[in-house]
């Protein structure tokens, strides 16, 4: 039920408030009644179903197996060091995978909101295979100082190692509209900022699973 409702509601709503304002400014770019209401019915006619069905199916198949067995009592955690605390490893771990795609980030910004043609699409998907191993790695490394402090709460540690580099994506996001584009009116910023915060929701999901897929099969 989250799948099938909770990420697609974040950017439905985000979408419907900015799409208000532009209904506001009587602009001819505003999406009409009829065509977010054809959205509503591909939402919970297709998408809803198809989730819910793969879910299904999913449970049929058997789950994978660990090697070890979990005791019953969990393990008293030590005090951790200050250089393996969440929120410090959190930011770290952002880096390297912000680094690897800032500067391919600065060009589809340019073609985004500066009208600017976009033809390295070799590149791109160069640039996309560095950052799953970028990702992998950093979440992987990350993990592994945490086990050998005898932290076994990972899971969550591990999507947030990585996940982490979209707070730098929109942090950049910032940066680029005070350095780059020209916005004076507040309904334009709004749009900006609307529409960079679900870029960066949808790469702190990306990057977060990838992390938590790859410390997952590194642990076991």
């Amino acid at each position: 039920v989250l799948t099938a409702v909770f990420y697609p509601g974040i950017f439905f709503g985000i979408f419907f408030v900015l799409n208000l304002f532009i209904w506001g400014e009587k602009s001819s770019g505003a999406v009409p009644f009829t065509t977010m209401f054809a959205i509503l019915v591909l939402w919970f006619g297709i998408s809803v179903p198809l989730v819910l069905f793969g879910s299904f199916a999913g449970f049929r198949v058997e789950a994978i197996e660990l090697p070890v067995a979990t005791k019953s009592v969990p393990r008293q955690i030590p005090e951790q060091p200050w250089f393996v605390q969440p929120i410090l490893n959190s930011l770290i771990g952002g880096v390297l995978p912000f680094g690897a795609v800032f500067t391919e980030l600065f060009f589809i910004m340019s073609s985004m909101w500066q009208h600017q043609f976009y033809y390295l699409f070799g590149f791109l998907a160069l640039v996309l295979a560095i950052l799953l191993v970028t990702c992998a790695e950093i979440a992987i490394a990350l993990t592994y100082f945490q086990l050998t402090a005898e932290d076994y709460k990972w899971w969550w540690r591990s999507f947030f190692a990585s996940g982490s580099s979209a707070f730098y994506v929109f942090l950049y996001s910032i940066l680029y509209f005070n350095t780059r584009l020209q916005i004076d009116k507040l309904v334009s910023a709004i749009l900006y900022f609307g529409y960079m915060g679900m870029m960066s929701i949808l790469f702190f999901l990306l990057t977060g699973s990838i992390g938590t897929t790859a410390s997952f099969f590194f642990v076991r």
